[in-house]
């Protein structure tokens, strides 16, 4: 789709060419090994979508080139490899979005599903339209095998402000789910990310900063600098010809990366 605003998280799909050259290697990605293979070719027949990554810092380069890194979470049966396919950014299509909360809670272990019930219920009615990925959002769009005993619930919280952040983040910490544990991210407007978690340490007072994931990387930044009212920041989203955004600057003395909110987009693979 010419023109569409893509943002870390976001379902794309492929044509038949791009497919062949991935395949072939003809993008830049190492050799594939076999079993990297086997999963693309299924990827590639059932036609099923891969997500947007992170991209490098410098996109999309001195060249122009608008290639883009996309993302394949194989499921179990290949070894939950996390792929990265490098393609046109022109010749991505949109596929739609990660599944909402509310039907993957009616498929959660019998005793989970009230407290995921009760959580969609709040989410809902803080006008968060909380989307699943990970293991649970995966096996949801594909019909594959991902989800295992220490899966997470990765939610994805499109947040206006911080005020509706506080919002999603009160929900969640009254939420009564102990398995599967609820994670995820609060997307703000400009498509800068912030592990709820991280979210809530911050607003307590815990730390100081917070650990921004967007588009071409991940940041420490001073809370104070996360924009209140959702704020656009230009270049933020995918776009063909965008310029590059410099990241925010680091805090000093705050080096190590949180364990809840990893610099690494794993939480797609999880």
């Amino acid at each position: 789709m010419p023109g569409a605003p893509w943002q870390r998280h976001d379902l794309v799909g492929l044509g038949a060419g791009a497919w062949a050259r991935v395949l072939a290697g003809d993008a830049g990605e190492p050799p594939w090994d076999e079993t990297a293979l086997e999963a693309l070719r299924h990827w590639a027949a059932a036609d099923l979508p891969l997500v947007v990554a992170r991209q490098a810092p410098t996109w999309p380069g001195e060249d122009g080139r608008e290639i883009v890194t996309l993302g394949l979470p194989a499921p179990l049966a290949w070894g939950r490899r996390r792929l990265f396919v490098r393609t046109a950014l022109g010749g991505l299509r949109q596929r739609g979005k990660f599944p909402r909360l509310a039907p993957i809670g009616r498929e959660l272990p019998a005793e989970a599903r009230a407290a995921c019930a009760c959580l969609a219920a709040a989410l809902d009615a803080a006008g968060v339209a909380a989307r699943v990925y990970g293991s649970f959002g995966w096996q949801a769009l594909t019909g594959l095998a991902y989800r295992h005993a220490d899966s997470d619930l990765d939610l994805l919280l499109p947040v206006a402000d911080a005020a509706q952040a506080d919002a999603a983040v009160r929900a969640l910490a009254q939420a009564a789910c102990a398995r599967p544990r609820p994670d995820g991210e609060l997307l703000f407007a400009d498509g800068r990310a912030v592990a709820w978690r991280e979210w809530a340490a911050w607003r307590a007072g815990r730390v100081a900063s917070l650990l921004v994931k967007h588009l071409r990387g991940a940041e420490l930044v001073p809370g104070a600098e996360m924009p209140p009212d959702g704020a656009r920041v230009p270049g933020a989203t995918l776009l063909p010809g965008a310029a590059r955004v410099p990241g925010a600057a680091r805090v000093p003395g705050e080096a190590q990366v949180r364990d809840e909110a990893r610099v690494s987009d794993e939480a797609p693979f999880r």
